[in-house]
């Protein structure tokens, strides 16, 4: 699994959404590596750009929301992040509607997301967690 447990921030709902993340991810990617046709793929793969449109944004909203909560100082620059990530999947999305359905162009997204998700979460989510433990220390 994709997934480490030193991903996680300590926000159970917030680490909850990223395994959520990558388990779909990982199941994803089987899928496109999976040696059946690609129309038997095509149904999955619009699956799973479907839950990306909806639950990236949920997941994003509720980060974000968790970043004003501990008056994280990154947010803004954070908030662009996630907007950018949010603009790629939508743009891809319809590029890839656009190309009915183009199997190269799916396998470039797969691992575009698969590299962002790991970075993100490994990396700028862990400055949130080390923010907020910090911050807590100095509370006590």
């Amino acid at each position: 699994m994709l997934w480490k447990d030193n991903y996680e921030i300590g926000v159970p709902q917030i680490d909850e959404q990223h395994k959520e993340l990558f388990r779909r991810v990982e199941s994803f990617l089987q899928v496109l590596r999976s040696q059946v046709s690609w129309e038997e793929k095509v149904q999955k793969v619009n699956e799973t750009l479907e839950f990306m449109k909806g639950y990236v944004v949920e997941h994003f909203r509720d980060e974000e929301e968790y970043q004003k909560s501990v008056g994280y100082p990154g947010f803004e620059a954070h908030k662009q992040i996630h907007t950018g990530m949010v603009d790629y999947v939508l743009e891809f999305s319809k590029q890839y509607e656009q190309s009915n359905h183009d199997e190269q162009l799916i396998q470039q997204f797969g691992g575009k997301l698969l590299a962002w998700l790991i970075n993100h979460v490994a990396a700028e989510d862990q400055r949130i967690a080390n923010y907020a433990r910090k911050k807590g220390d100095e509370l006590k």
